[in-house]
């Protein structure tokens, strides 16, 4: 498996696991333009406006923590496709909402599939693919949040370009989210188990799928208890430094990346000039169709190359400059065009960068026992980043501007680099077991 080369089966793996970072990316960023939308119908505050934005990313915390664990406790496959099925419940039901306080709700809910989503499928690519091809495929998957901020601006304009209310063209909008989901929720739910975690929790799986105990197998070495894979990364240090090295990436990115994106009307709202919505909403896909689905193109085509740390260094430093610029280059916003290249120039390094980066490392740096575990805190962690990121970005824009807003940005673009530089190891060209054993947590010390 570790020397096999890209086959038809990666690629249907990539793909069918990529449609929930599909889903992700559109579900997350549509909801700045839902919002342009509600507040004159509901007349919003600014207190639920932030709620709104970033009850999911909250709620994808909670949603990553318990699928990253259950993954590891009872398996990848049986708990593959609940996830895209609670979020698809969640999407449906915004669009319904009668009130803001219900739409807040139903996010809460959305989240949580959303986060059950990342440590799952990051997983799953992680451990069927080959180490020379390994950080390209899971890239892959992560990088179908291309699509879903292309098609997010796309629809929203198709949509604002008509003669629709915009009551119903909100609700339109967030109902959407819940087909790519859908789509694949039969495929997911008869994925065969991954032979990584059926060797280290002794299954053997049928042609049905139907998991079964292996012979001799010693159950006292298998301890399938909720907290148990957390006391595994805690009472190791080696394991415990990757935990916090990967989570606080996470954090500081999500915390950066995620309150530009989804306020990116408002940033837009920065430039001098009166622009409609679906001005601003064209300017957007602009800036993701330039600049960020390149980004994860190079990212996915450099990860086996460049290696994973090498991204991410580049990455942060190169958003912490892009901030920087924007905070402090004195009525940038009266610039059009320079405003608009910096801009997008830092979500480009994000995604070439600790976008990406964040993600694949999870599905590598942990042993199989705890890989989904360690990556679901990881990614629980980055959540909680974007809902303080979106929740305080508003703030920062409405108190000092750009100045405020770009200024946090760039300290924590800067973070990421120190963080990264002083605790995350480079994994690429290795095997998933000679990463672990790196660690002195082999899979035989494991089981004991």
């Amino acid at each position: 498996m570790d020397n096999a080369g890209i086959t038809s089966h990666h690629w249907k793996i990539m793909l069918i696991s990529g449609m929930g970072f599909f889903t992700d990316a559109y579900d997350l960023f549509i909801i700045g333009v839902v919002m342009a939308l509600l507040k004159p119908i509901w007349h919003v505050g600014k207190l639920e406006e932030s709620l709104v934005a970033s009850t999911a990313l909250l709620a994808a915390a909670f949603g990553a923590l318990l699928f990253g664990r259950v993954a590891d406790m009872v398996g990848r496959k049986r708990i593959y496709g609940v996830e895209v099925l609670v979020l698809a419940a969640g999407a449906i039901g915004s669009a319904f909402s009668p009130n803001i306080w219900w739409l807040i709700g139903l996010r809460f809910i959305l989240g949580l599939g959303i986060g059950g989503d990342y440590p799952v499928s990051a997983t799953i690519m992680s451990e069927y693919a080959g180490k020379a091809s390994r950080g390209m495929l899971v890239t892959l998957v992560f990088a179908m949040q291309a699509a879903g901020l292309i098609l997010g601006p796309l629809f929203a304009s198709a949509l604002l370009a008509t003669n629709l209310s915009h009551d119903l063209i909100w609700r339109i909008l967030l109902g959407f989210g819940a087909l790519p989901a859908l789509a694949v929720y039969w495929q997911r739910r008869h994925l065969r188990e991954t032979p990584r975690f059926l060797a280290a929790a002794g299954q053997e799986e049928d042609e049905s799928g139907r998991l079964s105990k292996a012979k001799h197998f010693d159950k006292s070495k298998h301890s399938i208890s909720f907290w148990d894979g957390f006391h595994r990364l805690a009472n190791d240090n080696k394991l415990l430094l990757r935990l916090v090295g990967a989570s606080a990436a996470w954090f500081l990115m999500d915390a950066a990346y995620y309150g530009n994106t989804v306020s990116t009307p408002l940033v837009l709202s920065a430039l001098k000039g009166d622009h409609t919505l679906l001005e601003k909403t064209l300017t957007q896909l602009g800036i993701f169709v330039v600049f960020a689905a390149p980004g994860y193109a190079v990212a996915a085509l450099t990860m086996d190359r460049l290696g994973r740390k090498t991204i991410q260094v580049l990455g942060f430093g190169m958003m912490a400059v892009s901030f920087a610029l924007l905070a402090l280059i004195p009525n940038l916003e009266k610039m059009v065009t320079p405003f608009l290249i910096i801009y997008g120039f830092s979500f480009f390094f994000t995604e070439f960068g600790p976008n990406a980066t964040t993600f694949v490392y999870p599905s590598e740096i942990f042993p199989v026992r705890v890989r989904t575990t360690g990556h679901g805190i990881a990614a629980a962690v980055g959540k909680l980043g974007g809902f303080v990121g979106v929740f305080v970005f508003p703030y920062l824009l409405g108190w000092k501007g750009l100045l405020g807003a770009e200024s946090a940005a760039a300290i924590a673009s800067a973070l990421g680099l120190v963080v990264t530089l002083t605790m995350l190891p480079e994994t690429k060209g290795k095997s998933l077991e000679e990463i672990e054993s790196e660690t002195g947590t082999p899979a035989e010390k494991m089981a004991a």
